[in-house]
């Protein structure tokens, strides 16, 4: 048994000092895998030393994350071309647009989530969508490429069973995590009624803490939890449900 925590920040500053202890953690709770999805050019270089350090465990996405789509978004899109040019990646992500911050730069978010679109497409790879208070706007636009000409992962997805059903005609999974565990966030009932061979696990770590790690740092370790909440779920047992959303992420991301 093991599981893919498939989007996880552990690169960022809040795991500077304990990030191989946060690793081995994991890999002794069964997290095989970790996916590391970029933000922006700042956060390359910390993503690139957390994957070289783990090379077996950790691999990396190179993309420009919708809230980090400003002024200089072309530039911005200029290095995620550059470096996917220059290295391998399982994924372009996170990629989408976040409309919860700030919707200054609505237009330039568009055009960037189709760039990279564009960028998955001419390299065949998987995207990791971002879509936050944005799922409308989103989902047009990956409408527009038409049924199975993309695939990818919605991350953290917390919408409803109609949603979810568009998401997976699309050919995409769902990425589920700790606000599943959230008692009056709803997503368990929603996520009863979705077929477990669409869903894959996450934590997005340091972010999203599932119960009962609520309010500290959210890591991959605590997978196990959300792993747990969904054979609650589904009423399986929790090596079935790392077994089966397992075996959904390897039909998405082509990794050895």
């Amino acid at each position: 048994m093991y599981f893919i925590d498939t989007h996880s920040h552990i690169y960022l500053k809040h795991f500077k000092n304990d990030v191989k202890e946060v690793v081995n953690r994991a890999a002794k709770q069964g997290v095989k895998y970790i996916f590391l999805p970029n933000i922006d050019s700042s956060s390359i270089d910390d993503m690139f030393n957390v994957s070289k350090q783990f090379p077996k465990i950790c691999f990396p996405m190179i993309g420009l994350h919708p809230t980090s789509v400003e002024e200089d978004f072309e530039f911005e899109l200029k290095v995620v071309e550059k470096v996917l040019s220059e290295h391998k990646f399982i994924a372009i992500g996170e990629i989408g647009i976040d409309l919860y911050w700030d919707k200054t730069f609505i237009e330039e978010q568009k055009f960037a989530l189709k760039t990279q679109l564009e960028l998955a497409l001419l390299n065949n790879l998987p995207v990791v969508i971002h879509s936050r208070d944005s799922f409308n706007e989103v989902y047009e636009i990956l409408e527009s490429y038409g049924k199975g000409k993309l695939s990818g992962i919605f991350h953290a997805f917390s919408g409803s069973v109609e949603q979810a059903e568009k998401i997976i005609d699309l050919g995409f999974k769902i990425g589920i995590g700790g606000v599943v565990t959230y008692k009056n966030s709803g997503l368990a009932d929603t996520v009863r009624e979705i077929d477990l061979s669409n869903i894959v696990l996450e934590t997005d770590s340091p972010y999203l803490t599932p119960v009962p790690k609520r309010g500290k740092r959210n890591e991959p370790t605590y997978l196990i939890y959300i792993a747990k909440k969904l054979s609650e779920i589904y009423n399986m047992k929790v090596e079935e449900i790392a077994q089966i959303t397992s075996n959904n992420v390897r039909d998405i991301f082509n990794f050895n």
